[in-house]
């Protein structure tokens, strides 16, 4: 059991947690953050990601304070975009990656490193059934909202009939009535990305099987979600799980994630920051997946160009070349565009002001836990959920509404901006974002409700094994 400084544990002897990650930036993150407050805390963690992860993933400055191992997809070569399609990447990648995870424990066993517990994303359930073979404790890890979740959980019961009527209004307890355009795209529609509805519904296949069900969110966020939801799960919030330096400031030294598929500009993006007064700034950032349409792009490009605001625009290497002819040169004495940068450092900074973002559920936590508003563009999957709460629970930005071609014009996004930047609607949202940015922070420190959470789990876990 962790002490109050979270150093030691019973009797000298640590639990040890082997902590499996679905292979994605956006989930390797939050569960990477997660496993550093474990070890914080007084638990021997071993991390898991993929073969072909480790090998091709930029080192990073603050690498993890535990161990790495690794499981095959059965793309150790090329990774998830060597697959033939995404169902036969996520059959391999259960296939091949039970084989090798029964291996990795048979040699930590071997090694005298036996593990105690199986931390493991939702995404992957039969990281559970492997677990319960060998015979150890076995937590599940939701990346995404807890709200998101319960809708994916009612689509797998078969308590949202699809396909749904564009007009038709959904309840469901602990979540403001929705409609189609609020609900995830996998729910909205079924057949958009049939490879990833699989993966998200069938979270659930056993989940009544886990000694612990966890979520990267904080109770104060999600109050009323979990509330309805603890008639049916034991489900604890353990989040936000950023590093540490930016929210509670409990683990010295913890700037950065750890893993990074792409090169940051840290350094460039510092400079250019420093030289803007405080809150002057608009930050755009996609996150590592979504891939703006060419019209898109050209619509929030000179959407950028048209504001008075100064931006910093992170565009990866593969989306450039749908930057709109002469654009770099019509704002290069406004705005910077860079290939990657350090989210956390540059949301932080005293001179950003709004952050443009799709609203992934990591981007959203780190704006909310440092109190960025932000103008809310969702793609797909979970992001559509996340902007609602965003403009209508938590009330810390606004919703860039599509027209009916699915392109949000560069007039609405420049008139979201501009509601942030100047007027008196943005000056209750960065009140409401600095609320919650404080309930974020309070969360995770000492005594907090994640906090507790976190110790309640390490407690119960060093408990049932006699530690």
């Amino acid at each position: 059991m962790a002490d109050g400084e979270g150093k030691t544990v019973n009797n000298g002897k640590r639990v040890h947690i082997l902590v499996v990650t679905y292979p994605a930036q956006g989930h390797i993150n939050p569960l990477l953050q997660f496993s550093k407050r474990l070890h914080h805390k007084g638990a021997a963690v071993t991390f898991v990601i993929t073969k072909f992860l480790l090998k091709n993933s930029p080192a990073a400055d603050r690498p993890p304070p535990f161990p790495v191992e690794t499981i095959s997809d059965d793309h150790d070569a090329g990774g998830f975009l060597s697959a033939v399609s995404i169902p036969d990447y996520h059959e391999r990648l259960e296939r091949v990656g039970s084989q090798t995870l029964r291996d990795l424990l048979r040699r930590l066993d071997d090694d005298g490193r036996r593990v105690d517990a199986v931390l493991y994303d939702g995404f992957m359930p039969w990281v559970l059934e492997v677990g319960k073979e060998w015979g150890v404790k076995t937590a599940v890890y939701f990346t995404q909202a807890c709200a998101v979740n319960n809708i994916y959980f009612h689509v797998y019961r078969g308590e949202i009939k699809l396909p749904l009527a564009a007009e038709e209004e959904i309840k469901i307890g602990g979540i403001p009535p929705l409609t189609a355009a609020d609900l995830p795209s996998f729910v909205k529609d079924v057949k958009s990305c049939p490879g990833f509805w699989d993966v998200v519904v069938n979270q659930f296949r056993n989940i009544e099987e886990a000694d612990w069900l966890m979520c990267n969110s904080f109770y104060e966020q999600e109050k009323q979600v979990l509330e309805w939801m603890e008639k049916k799960w034991r489900m604890k919030t353990v989040g936000p799980n950023i590093p540490s330096m930016y929210a509670d400031r409990q683990i010295d030294d913890d700037w950065e994630y750890g893993f990074n598929f792409f090169k940051p500009d840290g350094e460039v993006c510092r400079k250019w920051l420093d030289g803007h007064r405080k809150g002057s700034v608009v930050f755009v950032a996609f996150g590592s997946f979504s891939a703006l349409s060419v019209e898109q792009m050209e619509e929030l490009a000179w959407a950028l160009a048209q504001t008075n605001s100064s931006f910093l625009w992170v565009v990866r290497a593969s989306e450039v070349a749908k930057l709109p002819p002469k654009f770099a040169e019509a704002t290069a004495d406004k705005g910077l565009v860079v290939p990657w940068c350090l989210q956390l450092e540059v949301l932080s900074h005293e001179s950003i002001g709004c952050f443009v973002t799709h609203s992934g559920w990591n981007s959203t936590l780190e704006a909310l836990t440092i109190g960025v508003p932000m103008v809310a563009m969702p793609q797909w999957t979970d992001q559509t959920t996340n902007a609602k709460f965003v403009m209508d629970v938590w009330r810390t930005g606004i919703r860039a509404l599509p027209d009916r071609t699915g392109i949000v014009r560069g007039t609405t996004i420049a008139d979201c901006i501009l509601k942030i930047m100047d007027d008196d609607e943005g000056k209750e949202i960065r009140r409401n974002a600095a609320i919650w940015g404080t309930l974020a922070r309070q969360a995770v420190d000492r005594g907090g409700s994640s906090d507790r959470n976190i110790d309640e789990f390490l407690s119960q876990l060093a408990s049932d094994l006699n530690i």
